[in-house]
């Protein structure tokens, strides 16, 4: 009885390329690491910006007007006490701030699981869900999915605060998100009819 012929060894050289190339996935690590210290800034943001809230709620002219400065308020008169507008529009860009950070997280940690190394959590109580099953395709629906919710956060601050914006701006944003809409729609029934096809 004839046994199959043994395949041919790679030479020694290819398999230290092959080395070498695998590794270069921990060239990546310097990002992810950029990406923690870039949350930091808005953690830092987001506390700054409720430190003006509730200094403005309590009568601080000068939080107050920080607030409507970086919400970009513009009412019909000076605002000289916290409204029902720009309390909106500052818990609107808190949870803008909540969830690009969210996006953050999901970028770190499923970025570096599925294209660095395993981090072994199986047994971590505090192990996200949706981090069992994630890969390339989850990690891109799942971005897609939180680029959109961050799209509507800035749809509604604009429309919250449309006299300041122009017909022009309001349609470019609406169409944009429009956008950001249907290609996560594209890429979610594109990540379906993969999932679905049959193996070679």
């Amino acid at each position: 009885m004839s046994h199959p012929p043994k395949p041919a060894k790679a030479p020694a050289s290819m398999n230290l390329l092959s080395k070498v190339i695998f590794s270069s996935r921990w060239l990546q690590l310097p990002l992810y690491l950029g990406l923690i210290a870039a949350q930091a800034v808005y953690v830092f943001h987001f506390w700054v910006e409720l430190v003006h809230l509730l200094e403005a709620a309590f009568g601080n002219q000068h939080a107050l007007g920080e607030l409507v400065k970086s919400v970009g308020y513009s009412g019909t008169a000076p605002a000289t006490a916290l409204n029902e507008t720009i309390i909106m529009l500052v818990v609107l860009a808190l949870i803008d701030v909540v969830m690009i950070s969210n996006l953050l997280i999901m970028v770190i940690v499923g970025g570096y699981e599925t294209f660095v190394s395993r981090m072994n959590l199986n047994e971590h109580p505090d192990q996200p869900e949706w981090l069992s099953h994630v890969n390339a395709s989850v990690l891109k629906v799942k971005l897609a999915t939180a680029i959109i919710g961050i799209s509507s956060i800035h749809l509604l601050k604009t429309f919250i605060n449309a006299e300041q914006y122009t017909d022009k701006v309001l349609i470019a944003q609406t169409v944009i998100h429009i956008t950001f809409l249907l290609s996560a729609m594209a890429i979610a029934y594109t990540d379906k009819l993969m999932a679905h096809s049959p193996a070679p």
